[in-house]
């Protein structure tokens, strides 16, 4: 099983590199990235997470279930939206368990990028699936979403990380 690397591993605020090879090892990778996911209860999970600096990553999320790779995110609708948000990566150091906090992100998104297998793909977002992924892209760019949050609301995260 991967193990999910938390704040203050270099490998999460280091911009990951584009996916190259459609192999077998990539199809492994992704289906270990689905485990490493669902063991722990995320609902997305970036290759950056798990130690791997590849530009993939994998949902499940409101009955949407996949995978993009090299995705690129397309704001369709910037209107904010204020909601819960967390992250397996930025755990509470007592209790393991993701820190939420009201974050914004955009209303309505697009991600195009390919398949396992070097397809394009393209899939239009809004609610929880747009705020997956414009999180899961933030990882791929070295970003977190306490990068989001008011210096006040990420400092108190920072705290208890």
């Amino acid at each position: 099983m991967r193990e999910i690397r938390v704040i203050g591993d270099p490998v999460l605020r280091t911009p990951a590199e584009p996916v190259a090879d459609f192999d077998k090892e990539l199809r492994k990778l992704i289906d270990e990235m689905f485990q490493a996911m669902y063991a722990v209860d995320g609902v997305g999970l970036a290759g950056p997470q798990i130690g791997v600096s590849r530009r993939l990553f994998v949902y499940d999320i409101s009955g949407r279930k996949g995978h993009v790779l090299n995705p690129v995110l397309t704001v369709d609708d910037p209107a904010p939206v204020i909601d819960e948000e967390g992250c397996l990566s930025v755990p509470d150091r007592t209790t393991g368990k993701p820190q939420y906090a009201q974050t914004p992100r955009a209303a309505g998104v697009t991600i195009e990028g390919l398949d396992r297998l070097g397809r394009p793909l393209r899939v239009k977002a809004r609610g929880s699936l747009a705020r997956c992924f414009q999180h899961e892209t933030d990882h791929l760019d070295g970003k977190l979403y306490i990068d989001h949050l008011t210096k006040e609301a990420a400092r108190k995260i920072m705290l208890r990380a």
